[in-house]
Formats: structure tokens, sequence, C-alpha cells
């Protein structure tokens, strides 16, 4: 597993989901069996209770198919080999799923919008009573092109500063938790449980996290477009899956703490580390919820304020001659940038169906 991921292979695996595309687009048919692969982070634990605890298994039979559930360790990878058309379906966040398989030719849907990051999201200093502006000369240590690196965009917007006032330092998830002990370290923009372990260092100042921007950092499960065309069964079992898990965790028994104690201790830490970062997750707690959330007016003005970002930092692709150069979907007819290159849809017709009890 590679955990320094640079930009120029950030864009070699690009062109392999290119190609991967292509040769899917041309194969794509109904199938059986099915791969989806995600990483670790509270959002995303109810995906490693439904693979383990046999719910992807149950419903998957329900439509006569099977889904492997498969653990990465490192997030951009996961992603990486998403794309090249290793897995049909991946969790990853919004801004990662235009500007990796969208910008790489690799036609993607958002199957659910499960949740945001609701101060999951952070940037932190060496020292007390920093603030944002103290970023200004500073290294700052993150996954570079990530959601971390557009909160950080976010936060010195806010403080009129830019990128060009600082340093970014590529640092993968992996190790952003040790590059932080160096003495080199100042500072760092990461996500949970990254940023509880950095934040519970003495001496340490949080300031900025995604509470400042509700909304736009986004977590999804994404499929390959086609695929889930040919293959609806996919889309229902994953969505139905998905949503027992989310009700079992908000039941409050005995139940719910059993399966809470056990996604907690699958990420890495106990019961109440578990809890303070779900805390900081607006994780939506049922079909309506996320329903409501994928189809508000809200949804495509921030998919457009990522779109900037990405272009701005050259993440659409090496043709992209401005921030509408991949086109996106929304529920209600709705698109934006280019409908002839429509890459990224946002399709809440399966948390529909959750919604109305139609799985």
């Amino acid at each position: 597993m590679q955990n320094n991921i640079k930009k120029p292979r950030l864009f070699a695996m690009l062109a392999a989901g290119l190609v991967a595309a292509l040769s899917l687009s041309a194969h794509a048919a109904p199938k059986e069996h099915f791969n989806v692969c995600w990483t670790i982070y509270a959002g995303w634990m109810p995906w490693e209770y439904a693979g383990t605890q046999g719910i992807v298994d149950k419903w998957a039979k329900k439509y006569g198919i099977t889904i492997n559930v498969t653990q990465i360790n490192d997030y951009v990878e996961s992603i990486n080999q998403y794309t090249a058309g290793q897995f049909d379906g991946c969790s990853m966040t919004n801004m990662d799923a235009l500007t990796i398989p969208a910008a790489g030719g690799v036609d993607s849907t958002a199957l659910i919008v499960s949740d945001f990051s609701n101060g999951n999201d952070g940037i932190v200093i060496k020292g007390e009573g920093k603030k944002v502006s103290d970023l200004k000369g500073m290294k700052v240590n993150l996954v570079e092109l990530s959601v971390s690196h557009y909160l950080l965009a976010r936060a010195l917007d806010s403080v009129d500063l830019t990128e060009k006032d600082l340093k970014v330092v590529n640092t993968s998830d992996a190790d952003i938790s040790a590059a932080f002990n160096t003495d080199d370290s100042k500072a760092v923009t990461t996500w949970n449980p990254m940023l509880s372990d950095i934040k519970a260092k003495p001496g340490v100042t949080e300031v900025f996290d995604s509470s400042k921007i509700p909304g736009e950092i986004m977590d999804m499960m994404v499929v390959n477009t086609q695929t889930l065309k040919d293959n609806p069964a996919l889309g229902k079992a994953l969505t139905g899956a998905w949503f027992e898990v989310v009700a079992l965790m908000n039941s409050k028994s005995a139940a719910s703490t059993a399966a809470l104690e056990h996604m907690a201790k699958a990420s890495g830490t106990d019961l109440a580390g578990f809890q303070s970062q779900l805390d900081t997750t607006k994780l939506f707690a049922t079909p309506k919820e996320a329903l409501d959330f994928a189809t508000s007016a809200q949804l495509p003005q921030t998919m457009r304020k990522v779109a900037e970002f990405s272009f701005q930092h050259g993440l659409l692709g090496e043709g992209a001659k401005d921030t509408s150069a991949i086109g996106m979907s929304f529920a209600n007819g709705v698109t934006s940038g280019d409908k002839n290159n429509l890459k990224l849809r946002f399709d809440p017709s399966y948390v529909q169906m959750a919604a109305e009890g139609k799985l």
C-alpha cells in the first residue's frame, strides 16, 4: 500500500481510470457478484458492521446477488482502485468523487449521501490560543488535494489569506499523526480518528473545523454508474443494508450499544471515543433525512463551490478549461457544468425507495 500519494500518481491513476471506464462501458452487463470498499472513518464504520455482521449478505441474498465488502487501509488508494475498475463501489467524499473518478472519465453515482462532516475535519496548530491567521508562513501537513485541502482553503478565505501565504506538505492519512509528533510539523489539517488523537495532545489549538462550513464535506457511497444502471439490485441491497445499520445505531437499545461498541473497536477506539466522533458527524438517521439533503437546493450550490476549488487546483483534468468541465446531475433534473460530459450523478432514487419502504 503506497502511503504518500503524490499528484503525479493521482493523475496516473486517473489515466488508468479512463481506460477502465472505456472497457467497462464496452462490457458492462447484468452480473451477480460485486465488490465495494471502504476506509476507517466514523461515518463509514456502518459499512464495516454491515459487512462483517451479515447484513450486506442478507440484503444481497434478497436480490439474488453477492457483495464483498473490503476494507482498504489508505483512503486515496481505495478511490484509485475504484477508479481503475477494481471495485464497483467505494466510500468517498463529494470532492474526491468529483476529482478522482469523475475527472478520470469514470461515470460515477453517489448512491447514498450518508452524512456530512460537522466538526469531524479540522485544522490544528501547535501552541495555545492560536487562530487561523497564525497559519501564515507555516508548513501545514495534509492529504494534498483532498477535502482537508478544501477545508484549509475555506479557512484561509475567512481571514483573507491564500495558499500562497503558507506551504502545504502532502502527507498520507496513515502518516499524519506521526508527522505531527515531529518538530518539523507545526500545523495539520486532517479528519477523525487522526484529528481526535492530535487534538488530545497538550498545548495545541484547533483553529477551524468543518462545522463552520456545514454540508460542504459529504460522505458518500459511490458506485459505477453503468454497473448500477445494469444492476439495480446492487443499489437496492447496499441502500437497504446501510439504513438497517443506521436504524440499529439509533435504536437506543442494548443491541445498538453492542453495535456501536463493535464499530468503535473496529475503528481503533473505545465507545466514548467513537461517540465523540459521531457527535461531530451529521449522520442522517433515516432515509427521509438523507433524501431531504440529497434533494435540497443547497447540494448543487455546494458542488459548484467544490468544482471551483478543484479547477483552481488543476483537479478537473488536464483539458479542463473552466469550473464547468465536468458535468454533474442532481435530483429534480438539475444539472451543473458540461451536460455533454456528465460524470458525477447524485441519484437519490434508491434512498427514496428506502424512505417509502419499497426496498
